[in-house]
């Protein structure tokens, strides 16, 4: 990663995140615009590997903020820690000044892009998970990129505005207020031509036979009746991989009337597992 943020500010892709035009148009916009990029799509879309990969392009770092369904949006600011400042009062053997109430002050994710010397990428990731109160506030700090430290009396101003990306499973609706305020993209699951391209990008020198084998028995397996949670692209390219270097596999496998090799790489849930099984001793 380079040491300086690229000029252009123009996000281009990277040799294993295959970029359409539409999805560029929309990352490039939020970034000219300075608003926050919302993508929404079914979990293993590439939503929250594009956020990896606007920062390797652009050459800065990234800052995730992970979001649990119980955090305050205070949380994602700074915290206070008091409990280390109570040790410290007790024990009396930190070189930290317990007066000092800023020495026990810790910038949260959002605090962390704000403070540092040069512009980040920050990763808002399954914003879905938090209720709409906390969504609202972080827009609106967001919005003016500042926040208030109360226990110090301290505002804390971004000294390079963030290039925001928030991600949604679209377990529960945003409120309208939060959609208002972002760039909107829905990432579909990609079609078979652009899973060929994504499979090629990773393993530029798998067979072709292979890779054409998996990939239609992998979409194949998608379409099983009664499968909780598909298998997304991570697992298809994690599939693929194992096959390529078990050296009792071969293509043939795909296609006879016998147990698919290492299903467990696609599907994570025993139910799905033993349907897909089934599926596969048919011949689909």
């Amino acid at each position: 990663m380079s040491e300086h943020l690229k000029d252009e500010l123009e996000f281009t892709g990277t040799d294993t995140y295959v970029l359409d035009d539409e999805l560029a148009k929309v990352v490039n916009t939020a970034i000219k615009l300075e608003l926050p990029l919302l993508l929404k799509g079914e979990p293993g879309t590439g939503k929250t590997l594009l956020a990896h990969a606007v920062a390797q392009n652009l050459g800065t770092d990234l800052l995730i903020l992970n979001v649990k369904s119980s955090m305050k949006a205070v949380e994602a600011l700074y915290q206070y820690d008091t409990l280390t400042r109570l040790n410290d009062s007790r024990f009396g053997d930190s070189s930290r000044n317990v007066s000092n109430i800023e020495d026990y002050i810790r910038m949260g994710k959002i605090g962390q892009s704000f403070t540092t010397d040069k512009k980040v990428v920050l990763l808002i990731d399954e914003i879905d998970k938090a209720d709409s109160d906390f969504q609202d506030d972080l827009l609106d700090v967001l919005d003016i990129m500042q926040f208030d430290i109360q226990e110090i009396d301290k505002t804390v101003k971004a000294k390079n505005r963030p290039i925001v990306i928030i991600t949604s499973n679209a377990k529960k609706d945003l409120s309208d207020p939060f959609l208002g305020r972002c760039v909107f993209h829905h990432i579909a699951f990609p079609d078979e031509e652009m899973m060929r391209e994504i499979v090629k990008a990773h393993f530029p020198s798998v067979s072709q036979k292979l890779a054409e084998g998996a990939i239609e028995v992998f979409y194949r397996l998608r379409q099983v009746a009664g499968i909780e949670k598909k298998p997304a692209t991570r697992e298809l390219l994690h599939w693929i991989r194992a096959l390529s270097t078990d050296p009792q596999f071969d293509v043939k496998h795909l296609k006879a009337k016998a147990p698919l090799p290492l299903l467990g790489l696609l599907f994570k849930k025993s139910d799905d597992l033993s349907r897909a099984q089934r599926v596969s001793l048919s011949g689909f």
